[in-house]
């Protein structure tokens, strides 16, 4: 993304974790199972494939447990591409 001439703000979600307020926020209308990662002991463990979080519960979740957010999280404008997809980030403005 560099190299492309765009601004990253990079924020350590293990030192700064998101709260649940602004996780609400970044996920705004979107389905909260996308932003959970599927590579998580925890994910595994409670089998949320299965049976999936509710929003509230996710949230939660995912603001104590700051692995369970799928990354990197790239913002561009109303635009997010969750995890690596090098195809999607091409495609950012």
């Amino acid at each position: 993304m560099l190299a492309r001439g765009c601004k990253l703000e990079l924020r350590d979600l293990a030192q700064d974790r998101l709260t649940v307020v602004e996780l609400d926020k970044l996920i705004g209308e979107r389905d909260h199972r996308l932003f959970l990662n599927t590579r998580n002991e925890l994910y595994r463990q409670q089998k949320m494939k299965e049976n999936p979080p509710s929003r509230a519960d996710a949230l939660k979740m995912m603001a104590a447990e700051p692995n369970l957010i799928r990354r990197p999280v790239v913002i561009s404008g109303k635009q997010i591409v969750l995890g690596y997809d090098e195809e999607a980030l091409k495609k950012l403005a």
